[in-house]
């Protein structure tokens, strides 16, 4: 229904999440993101990552058969999280960042968002 009603991006979840997930992100990808509506309009299909190479690799793997597939990848970047949850510094945070984006563009992945 989303793609019908024009949405320009789904998206479709947090592959890495569960088996359950991946498989449902996985389909949208396969038939959502496959099949243009009357106008041609076929939506991007995004898949939610952190910046773990498991977590890339699961949202890739996920949305890499539709047409216009996104990896939307995040890092928590506040004070507290960066030293009490990641116990990184600030460059290590984004060195992380920019890694994860050099390794998804390494797979083949060209549409990528980020959020920090």
């Amino acid at each position: 229904q989303l793609s019908k009603l024009g949405v320009d991006i789904i998206e479709a979840g947090f592959p890495r999440a569960s088996p359950d997930d991946f498989k449902a992100v996985q389909k949208i990808a396969q038939t959502v993101g496959t099949q243009p509506q009357p106008d041609g309009h076929v939506p991007v299909i995004c898949g939610l990552s952190r910046t773990v190479q498991a977590d890339l690799d699961a949202a890739w793997n996920a949305v890499k058969d539709a047409h216009l597939p996104r990896v939307h990848t995040f890092i928590a970047t506040s004070d507290i999280h960066m030293k009490y949850k990641l116990r990184m510094t600030e460059d290590e945070v984004v060195e992380n960042a920019v890694n994860a984006v050099k390794y998804l563009k390494g797979v083949g992945c060209n549409d990528i968002e980020f959020s920090p």
